[in-house]
């Protein structure tokens, strides 16, 4: 694209997620540092289970870090009958797997029933500075390139979590992220804000609270506040005063109570019940049923063997009559600080 050019200038939007996807964009792990004490087979059986929800759907990419991964990632696949021609595997090294926050920001130009896709390859510090990122700081332009689509390169530190769109106009996110000197020193709001309406094809921009007892990513808005259509939302809600998450959360459902989206609309803001505490060596993991991933299909929703996943599974069935909603035990997999919506990155369709 040309330098002088940003994308809403050019006519891209970033779509909701429930619009068309082409692909789901996984990368396979790797690191053990991530899940400490845990089999990282536990963790693959995430992965597969995933796999074979979305490839009812769409094409599912997947990172494999060198060759001896390719075959192993390959192996598994045949193993649960989910190798086939809408699964790809692509070698790529990673420092780690949370692909959402790394991966290439996909945008749209709608032509009627086509779509131009484009990207957004924002710079990664591994949520600011907290661990190694040089790999992941190249791999959403590796990938982005790979596909022939035009990239954008904004000179700016943000990950695909921090960030929720309608597809209409509006975004949500958090300050206590985006602001953050960790990122983007001496940062404004309103300077941010100017970057996402000009990268995002945004209008609108609404700031809540973060974050997460146990949250290494300073508060990312795909665990906190998340749109099921272009007018609702749902937000995560404990109740219970006495709980750590709960004044941040209270905050955040009484922003929604005045909040409107990018046409002056107000939002449709619902509950979402958190799980209960879910702990590994008596800290606190970042929990939340809000980490939830949208596919052509189905919906993928972080359980934890808790009352509340029953109450969130019939509320996204609400939203998604006619998605599938598939439930994915995350105990375990939380160990990592993220769950399903921190691991996928969807590629649009170019068509609808």
């Amino acid at each position: 694209m040309t330098a002088d050019s940003t994308p809403v200038q050019l006519g891209f939007r970033m779509p909701a997620e429930w619009e068309p996807h082409a692909a789901t964009w996984l990368t396979w792990p790797h690191n053990p540092e991530t899940w400490p004490e845990l089999d990282l087979r536990h963790v693959e059986e995430v992965y597969l289970q995933m796999i074979a929800a979305l490839l009812e759907g769409e094409k599912v990419h997947i990172l494999a870090n060198d060759p001896a991964s390719r075959l192993h990632i390959e192996k598994r696949l045949k193993e649960h009958r989910v190798l086939g021609k809408d699964v790809q595997v692509h070698g790529l090294a990673t420092n780690d797997s949370w692909i959402r926050d790394y991966g290439p920001n996909f945008l749209v130009r709608d032509n009627g029933d086509l779509r131009d896709v484009a990207a957004n390859v924002w710079r990664f510090n591994s949520w600011g500075g907290k661990y190694p990122s040089q790999l992941d700081d190249r791999a959403g332009r590796d990938i982005a390139r790979g596909l022939g689509v035009p990239v954008f390169e904004p000179d700016l530190i943000l990950e695909g979590g921090a960030i929720e769109v309608n597809g209409n106009g509006t975004c949500l996110t958090t300050g206590r992220c985006l602001l953050n000197s960790n990122r983007n020193p001496e940062m404004t709001q309103d300077r941010m804000e100017n970057h996402l309406k000009d990268h995002l094809g945004v209008s609108r921009v609404l700031w809540f609270e973060g974050d997460l007892e146990g949250d290494d990513t300073d508060g990312h808005i795909d665990n906190l506040v998340r749109f099921v259509n272009p007018t609702t939302v749902v937000y995560a809600y404990d109740a219970n005063k006495k709980d750590p998450n709960h004044a941040c959360l209270r905050r955040n459902q009484e922003i929604l109570k005045s909040a409107t989206d990018a046409q002056g609309n107000a939002l449709e803001a619902l509950p979402l019940p958190m799980p209960g505490r879910v702990e590994f060596d008596g800290e606190r993991l970042p929990a939340s049923h809000a980490n939830f991933y949208i596919g052509n299909r189905c919906v993928l929703l972080p359980v934890f063997g808790q009352s509340s996943d029953a109450k969130a599974e019939g509320i996204l069935k609400t939203f998604f009559p006619d998605r599938k909603i598939v439930p994915v035990a995350c105990n375990q997999f939380v160990l990592g600080l993220g769950a399903l919506h921190c691991v996928t990155q969807q590629q649009p369709a170019d068509r609808i």
